[in-house]
């Protein structure tokens, strides 16, 4: 599993000019599946995804996605495994 955390490098506004293109990137990697939750960072100076895709799905997304291909965020992939969870989160354990 993966929590990427994108932090913004550029002024509110370039962010908010490239906002839509990330948002439909967004709902398009959720359609796909690529996506488990996403949202964004408190302050707000960037977000957080979290996937249980593969690392190649992974990137192959997130390269996609205009706030990375435009420069807008930095990136951080951290990737972790799921050994415990809530009830009714058990679909997130590595097996």
């Amino acid at each position: 599993m993966f929590v990427v955390s994108l932090t913004y490098k550029v002024p509110d506004e370039i962010v908010d000019f490239h906002r839509p293109g990330h948002m439909a990137w967004l709902k398009e990697a959720f359609d796909a599946g690529v996506f488990l939750a996403s949202g964004r960072r408190v302050p707000a100076i960037g977000g957080v995804l979290l996937s249980n895709a593969d690392k190649a799905t992974l990137d192959a997304s997130l390269a996609e996605d205009p706030f990375y291909s435009n420069g807008v965020a930095d990136f951080e992939i951290i990737e972790f495994r799921a050994t415990s969870v809530a009830t009714g989160y058990e679909n997130l354990l590595d097996s």
